[in-house]
């Protein structure tokens, strides 16, 4: 009961949207908390990085795969000159008492790291904290995860022509929810260019190839873009198109069209192809 009472006494009292302790003065340059979840007392912002969409793939302990993508944030935490010793363990605890108080999930963790997803009106934000360096310091990253803003919408015109000269097509502007099968409703567009391409075209016949990038078990994203390109192929037979001239596969991270090793790369591995019959 003692160590529980000297964990549970250095507990943060922070509201969903109120930061309840003053900023540190030795934080670097154009750095801040986020609204979110503030810092433990005694600690300044050391390193800071802000992605407006990037993504994260927190380590979570038990071996379950988990992908976030959004806004990122990177916040870096040291310990000020002269103040008190603060254990790994207690930064763990204190993040998921306030994460829990907000109405978090923890996902997984141990003595030195946590994992927690905060699900509010339709969103996601994912939060890692990771201790080191026996509590001197600490890292907390926070993603609020959002769709990437496409700056390529599918069109009937360039469709076809991609279809004449090479066979296939990858058709931008299809939107899911990550680790989801369900179209968003902003797929709206490119689904309504692709009922002209078929209506424009009455011969075309095409297999919808759905494509993943390389995170998470194979297996799952390979079930993953299977249910993808199939939910592609109800949305535009339920428009009106045959099902006759439409065929669904998935062959999940199989055929990339750039590097994994890199945020961007994944996006575009992240796709749905029509390939001609």
């Amino acid at each position: 009961m003692k160590r529980i009472g000297y964990i549970l006494s250095g507990i943060l009292f922070i509201s969903y949207l109120t930061v309840g302790i003053a900023l540190a003065q030795m934080d670097i340059e154009g750095s801040k908390d986020h609204s979110l979840i503030t810092r433990m007392p005694g600690y300044s912002i050391s390193e800071y990085t802000v992605s407006d969409f990037g993504a994260y793939d927190p380590t979570v302990v038990g071996g379950k795969d988990v992908h976030w993508e959004g806004k990122v944030y990177s916040l870096g935490y040291t310990r000020e000159e002269g103040g008190r010793p603060i254990s790994m363990l207690q930064i763990v605890r204190n993040y998921e008492a306030v994460i829990k108080r907000i109405g978090g999930k923890i996902l997984g963790g141990d003595e030195r790291r946590v994992a927690a997803e905060i699900r509010k009106e339709g969103t996601m934000t994912g939060v890692y904290v990771e201790a080191f360096n026996e509590g001197r310091n600490y890292n907390l990253m926070i993603v609020e995860s959002q769709t990437m803003q496409q700056e390529v919408i599918a069109d009937a015109k360039a469709m076809r022509n991609d279809l004449a000269e090479t066979g296939k097509t990858i058709v931008h502007g299809i939107y899911f929810d990550t680790g989801s099968a369900t179209l968003k409703p902003e797929s709206e567009s490119a689904l309504a260019e692709m009922v002209k391409l078929f209506n424009g075209s009455p011969a075309l016949k095409v297999y919808v190839i759905g494509h993943t990038d390389n995170v998470g078990g194979l297996e799952s994203n390979l079930k993953l873009s299977s249910d993808r390109a199939a939910s592609v192929v109800k949305a535009i037979t339920t428009r009106g198109v045959a099902a006759s001239r439409l065929k669904s596969a998935g062959v999940g991270p199989y055929s990339p069209v750039a590097s994994n090793d890199t945020d961007e790369g994944k996006a575009k591995n992240r796709r749905v192809e029509f390939v001609k019959q």
